[in-house]
């Protein structure tokens, strides 16, 4: 099994955000779920790949070219694999992958986890979409995403695109259940 990751790269945020990625890098890893992100060294980005790989965890990092160059890319990890941009990376992040999580972050995870909700909705990616809501970090955007629903902006279907968990414990089961989800959504995308 193989479930990407999106997470910040900020080193600065508080504890609680590194706490909740180490559980879940650790948890992964002792299950042989192979991890792949976006290839960064430094942060929550840093903290998954390192907790994942001191638990014998197999990790695939994908770097655009651009950031090699400024060495934000982690050294040792199981793959490191080299884009030529931003839209690459997104599109082999979520190749092959049997689920999406969402940890907190910032505009980069955010462009990510939309860029996977809209590929779903069209019935482009069909695997669990799964967002850590740590210490209600997404609350806003839940409740955003909700009223796009009750506004009509999206039909009622589109909310199993996604399930929001509090804690990191929370994700594999949400994964394991999550709603069944195919190709033909596409024929409900219009509202």
């Amino acid at each position: 099994m193989k479930i990407c990751v999106y997470c910040a790269s900020s080193s600065k945020v508080d504890g609680k955000y590194f706490d909740a990625t180490r559980i879940l890098a650790e948890d992964l890893a002792k299950r042989n779920i192979t991890v792949v992100y976006g290839g960064g060294s430094q942060g929550l980005m840093g903290c998954l790949a390192d907790t994942a790989l001191a638990h014998g965890g197999k990790v695939i990092g994908i770097l655009p070219r651009f950031m090699e160059k400024v060495e934000w890319g982690h050294k040792n990890l199981t793959e490191l694999i080299l884009v030529k941009d931003m839209h690459e990376r997104k599109r082999l992040l979520i190749q092959d992958v049997d689920a999406v999580v969402a940890l907190p972050g910032g505009c980069g995870t955010l462009e990510e986890l939309m860029e996977v909700i809209t590929l779903k909705r069209l019935g482009k990616f069909t695997k669990p979409i799964i967002i850590l809501n740590t210490d209600n970090f997404y609350h806003h955007l839940k409740l955003l995403l909700q009223k796009m629903i009750d506004e009509r902006f999206m039909r009622v279907e589109h909310g199993e695109i996604w399930q929001f968990v509090d804690t990191p414990q929370e994700i594999l089961p949400a994964i394991e259940n999550a709603p069944y989800w195919d190709s033909d959504a596409i024929h409900f995308a219009a509202v």
